[in-house]
């Protein structure tokens, strides 16, 4: 026989089959909602103790305790305290150090550091450029390290300006490295720091990882070494151009202090920690 009627409409629950669940949303902030008792219309702006601060097209603020009486497109919702973040993780610059929040770079030192070409300066800015910035460290550039001593006698260094310089290819023997121990004996070397890597070219400070090779390709002596390592590569290597192009080809291959090598790595952070000292 065909139940007309159902189960029993006195059974437990009864009461609950009738309702429609009211959804609970998160207020989080910038959501729009409506009070239903006065159809006051605004977004939250905070929720604290309870309560939710609403603010309306016109700037005025009003609190209301959370839970039931709220319209989200005209549908009643229950509204819930929001989630709670999770503290963000310490923001760690290219050069592996840690970030501090809202940094702000400083005033700019007395203290300087010179790198030996535009190359090697692009390159300390991509990982150390943040780490610079906040202590106030300027970069300059000379076109080759045999101009240092002159710019050392134009600003001479000092125990109030300590200078620091990275050098290509300082290496016993070689050029750079004589100039070197020349300038460091001289007037200006009690305030001076003179580092470097034994690379040709500060190219090669990327490690072959980064760029995809098992190494970097031997330029035979007499071939200029950008010019051989771009036709190694098959690049076009025919005017200043076309070297331009290739440096940023592999400046590009550049994210973090992962892609240098540690011979250049530990020199850098050498001079930011010489140019850096109080007093």
């Amino acid at each position: 026989m065909d139940d007309r009627y159902g189960g029993d409409v006195l059974a437990a629950g009864w009461r609950d089959r009738a309702r429609t669940a009211v959804p609970h949303v998160a207020a989080s902030r910038d959501l729009v909602v409506e009070v239903a008792e006065d159809g006051y219309c605004g977004a939250v702006v905070d929720v604290a103790s309870g309560r939710v601060e609403l603010e309306d097209r016109l700037g005025r603020r009003r609190l209301f305790p959370l839970g039931g009486g709220f319209l989200i497109d005209g549908k009643a919702v229950v509204l819930t305290p929001p989630a709670p973040t999770a503290p963000a993780s310490p923001r760690r610059t290219a050069s592996g150090s840690f970030a501090a929040p809202d940094t702000r770079a400083r005033v700019a030192r007395a203290s300087r550091i010179f790198v030996e070409g535009r190359h090697d300066a692009e390159l300390v800015e991509k990982v150390w450029g943040a780490d610079l910035r906040a202590e106030g460290v300027v970069v300059e550039y000379l076109q080759g390290v045999d101009l240092l001593e002159a710019a050392l006698d134009e600003e001479p260094p000092s125990a109030e300006r300590r200078d620091g310089v990275l050098v290509d290819h300082l290496v016993a023997g070689s050029k750079e490295s004589r100039i070197a121990d020349q300038i460091l004996r001289g007037r200006h070397g009690r305030h001076l720091k003179i580092v470097g890597h034994p690379y040709i070219d500060v190219w090669q400070c990327v490690t072959p990882r980064a760029m995809g090779i098992e190494a970097w390709p031997h330029v035979p002596r007499g071939t200029d070494i950008k010019v051989g390592t771009c036709r190694a590569f098959g690049w076009p290597a025919d005017t200043q151009a076309d070297l331009a192009r290739a440096w940023q080809r592999i400046l590009a291959r550049v994210t973090s202090y992962r892609d240098l090598e540690p011979s250049l790595l530990g020199r850098v952070e050498e001079l930011i920690d010489f140019v850096t000292v109080e007093g």
